[in-house]
């Protein structure tokens, strides 16, 4: 397990009442972000919250597995006192960060969703990588291979790409991202 998943972090889950399935792919999620994030060379990464927001970042999926398990998920981790960035995490993460309207087609809260921290950016872009490894389109012994065909599986599949809003969003992001990486 990786230094910033710590234990307590995912007794706090368990006690929340995520599955352990969920658990599962929330420490996943946690994993693929601190290991993007330790290729980024940017030393004011904070390394904590990517692990951290990565981990939490289901949390409402202990309520619902619907649309709005990102709002509930912040909503459960501020009466449980995890900070307001990873809160932020948990309500910004559905879709890759909605806009008001696109928000309130879905249903939510008419509000900016935008992703601000980098931080953010990539535990939405873990999160994407994780259930395209998990859900069998790369071998997870070729993890690499769900980055490198990223733009491709996300326009091939349009589970993960969603509508053209949301795929272009998730594209900007694997751009940003791969481009802030060392070799």
């Amino acid at each position: 397990m990786d230094y910033y998943i710590v234990r307590s972090d995912i007794a706090i889950l368990q006690k929340a009442g995520m599955s352990g399935e969920d658990v599962t792919h929330s420490m996943h999620v946690a994993e693929k972000a601190l290991e993007i994030a330790r290729r980024i060379d940017r030393p004011d990464l904070d390394m904590r919250l990517v692990g951290r927001g990565g981990l939490f970042h289901d949390l409402g999926k202990t309520k619902t597995h619907e649309m709005e398990h990102g709002k509930l998920g912040a909503e459960l981790g501020c009466a449980l006192g995890l900070p307001p960035e990873i809160c932020d995490i948990m309500e910004k993460h559905i879709r890759g960060a909605l806009t008001g309207p696109e928000a309130r087609e879905l249903g939510l809260p008419e509000k900016d969703y935008t992703l601000r921290r980098l931080e953010e950016r990539i535990v939405i872009y873990a999160d994407r990588l994780v259930d395209i490894i998990h859900d069998g389109i790369v071998k997870v012994a070729s993890e690499r291979e769900a980055e490198d065909r990223f733009e491709d599986i996300l326009r091939t599949y349009p589970k993960y790409g969603k509508n053209q809003i949301t795929l272009d969003r998730y594209l900007g992001y694997h751009r940003e991202i791969q481009g802030l990486m060392k070799g």
